[in-house]
Parts: structure tokens; sequence; C-alpha cells
């Protein structure tokens, strides 16, 4: 079944474009747009979206306030951020505002569907060129959540299952590239989570880059 999605950017021309390349995969099916954050509730409730793609910068409701609503009024349609903004601030607001995904709209027909699948099926995706902008920015970068003052030591292959959960891997990718089983990489997830104090991959992310674990 194809995936639906809503398109949200203030850009008609953008929009256009958007939708005729998603409309080539048979994979995903454009079912409504908005122009700004303002249509998002009703378009939502209306056309029941499987996946929202959202740009940053709108008039009368940004990205960012579109997210804190959806979350306001508990909509748990999984969102993807898709913007020509590459600034770390907007990354991070982003991705702690709710957002699954974020990519640049220089990327291609095939690595957005891929991403659209990605997060639609449960996974956290960051585009690896803007997460590399985030490690070069990381005495700027400030989170909104308490992290703990003492990390429990990390292992080196915990590391290195942190670095690729930072770079979107979902854990079958993960595992095919280590070479290990599916549950050995949730293993190392779950004590990833268990040693860093957090709920979710996302906080484990954006305090991994906090923290400097990320190198």
């Amino acid at each position: 079944m194809s995936i639906k999605v809503l398109l949200v950017d203030d850009q008609m021309l953008v929009r256009e474009g958007i939708k005729s390349l998603l409309n080539l995969s048979p994979d995903v099916t454009v079912v409504a747009e908005a122009s700004d954050g303002t249509q998002v509730l009703s378009a939502v409730e209306t056309f029941q979206p499987d996946i929202i793609l959202l740009d940053l910068s709108m008039p009368k409701l940004d990205g960012i306030g579109t997210l804190n609503l959806l979350k306001e009024q508990n909509i748990e349609t999984p969102t993807i951020i898709l913007t020509t903004f590459d600034d770390h601030q907007f990354i991070l607001q982003g991705l702690q505002a709710g957002a699954k995904g974020y990519l640049l709209k220089d990327v291609s027909l095939e690595t957005l569907v891929d991403s659209i699948k990605t997060v639609a099926s449960g996974q956290l995706l960051v585009q690896p060129a803007i997460t590399e902008r985030l490690l070069s920015g990381l005495n700027q970068v400030k989170t909104d959540f308490n992290a703990p003052e003492q990390i429990e030591p990390l292992t080196k292959k915990e590391l290195e299952v942190l670095g690729m959960m930072a770079s979107g891997c979902s854990n079958k990718e993960i595992s095919l590239a280590l070479h290990k089983s599916e549950g050995t990489i949730k293993n190392h997830v779950s004590n990833l989570l268990a040693k860093l104090g957090v709920r979710d991959r996302t906080r484990a992310v954006l305090l991994a880059i906090e923290k400097g674990l990320l190198k």
C-alpha cells in the first residue's frame, strides 16, 4: 500500500515540484497540501496521512510551531522536516519538537522516498551530512532536557552503534553493517539508552552530540 503524505510548504512551486517527483514513486502518494502550519490540523483530520513533510520557514505558523501544535494536540503522525536550512540550532529544535527526520531539499528522489519509508516504519532519520554539521557546532549546541552529570562509559561497540544511530540507520541497517543479529543490535541500543539515561533514540543522539561522544 502506498504511503500517504501531507506536504506542507508555503511556496506553491516547491510543493508542485516535490509532489510531481514523489508521484513518480509507486510507494508514495501526496494526498494533501498545506501552505502553512495553521492548515495542518484540518488536513491531518481529513486525509489521515502516514507522513508529514514539513518546511521550517513559513508565514503564520512555522515548522517548529507546527510540530509543537501537533504535540499539544497529541497527533502522532510522523513528521520529516524538509528544508533549505542547515543551521544546527534549527535541527535540534526540530528534533526536540518531535520531528522524526530531517532532510535538506537538495536530496535525491531516491533518498527522499527511502527516508519516507524509514520514518513510516517507525525509525528515526537524520541526513548524515546534517549530522556532520551538528558535530561541527558542538560549542553552540544547547538542549532542553536534563542530561545526567555522570555517564557510564560506553563500550567501543556501543559507540559504533551510537554513531550509526546518529546517521539515521535503523537497527536492521546497523546489524547488516556490523555483521551482528538484529537482536544483538537492539540489546546494544537498550544498553545505550540506559547508560545515557534517556528514553528514546532521538534524545540519545542529542545527548551524545552535546557531550561530545561522537567523533
